[in-house]
């Protein structure tokens, strides 16, 4: 191969994760602004777009003709996030909570795109009674106290865009349904650092979540503790949140998140 045609390859590579990265940060973006974040004429940035169309990777929005990336991508980069700081982070903390309280430990983060909470760490109850999930399990955010907890921290216009196309089904009929009461919980949980799933899931199963932030302030996933609700009102549950929370923040503290003054 010619030096020219490495040059070639390198650039085209270059280009492609110009696209990608482009989409990673507007999650969902049209031509011409994609074309702009990546620096290249539309026509080089609709070729590339056809491409990952056809691998999978990208899909367009018939409506608005918009592009975003697919589950497609979010797989290719999962299969590396046993690798990633976040799990190798959070692991330490999640063990010594499953050992001190015996019941089910989450770690979960946020599809934007379809508006679900993918649970990608976890470990299990010691009990017999207990909520089952397993990695990779994908459940409606708005249900969820880890969803919830994620939520009450995005900013508001992305929020506006999420709560848009999230559709608010009840799972029970405690799930909350409405804007207005979820906007109302988010609220509760940005002052307590704390957000509950009483029920809203799954009938007999209660949750608490808190999130955890990187090193620019962002909440980029949700630890969580799942306890059925004969076992969720007692004392000790508050103890639990007070364990969870202090969790959430050692482990966003790793990550190179500082608290503000």
């Amino acid at each position: 191969m010619t030096s020219e045609a490495k040059v070639d390859n390198v650039t085209a590579v270059m280009k492609v994760m110009a696209v990608l990265e482009g989409l990673d940060i507007d999650h969902e973006s049209s031509l011409a602004d994609l074309s702009q974040r990546a620096m290249m004429s539309k026509s080089t940035a609709y070729r590339f777009l056809q491409t990952l169309k056809n691998l999978g990777y990208v899909a367009q929005d018939p409506d608005n003709e918009k592009y975003r990336l697919t589950m497609k991508a979010f797989v290719l980069g999962s299969s590396a996030l046993g690798n990633m700081d976040l799990i190798k982070m959070a692991d330490p903390d999640m063990a010594a909570l499953s050992t001190l309280t015996r019941e089910a430990v989450h770690l979960g983060t946020l599809d934007i795109a379809t508006g679900e909470i993918v649970y990608v760490h976890k470990y299990n109850s010691h009990f017999n009674l207990c909520m089952n999930t397993r990695i990779g399990d994908r459940t409606p955010a708005h249900t969820t106290a880890m969803g919830k907890a994620l939520m009450a921290y995005m900013s508001e216009p992305q929020l506006e865009h999420v709560l848009a196309k999230m559709p608010l089904e009840a799972r029970t009929e405690r799930t909350l349904t409405s804007v207005e009461a979820l906007r109302e919980h988010f609220a509760v949980t940005r002052e307590t650092g704390l957000s509950e799933d009483l029920e809203e899931m799954d009938d007999g199963v209660c949750c608490f979540a808190t999130p955890i932030f990187d090193h620019t302030g962002k909440a980029i996933a949700a630890l969580s503790m799942s306890i059925p609700t004969i076992r969720y009102h007692q004392d000790i549950t508050h103890e639990y949140q007070r364990i969870l929370c202090e969790s959430g923040r050692n482990i966003s503290s790793n990550l190179g998140w500082k608290p503000k003054r």
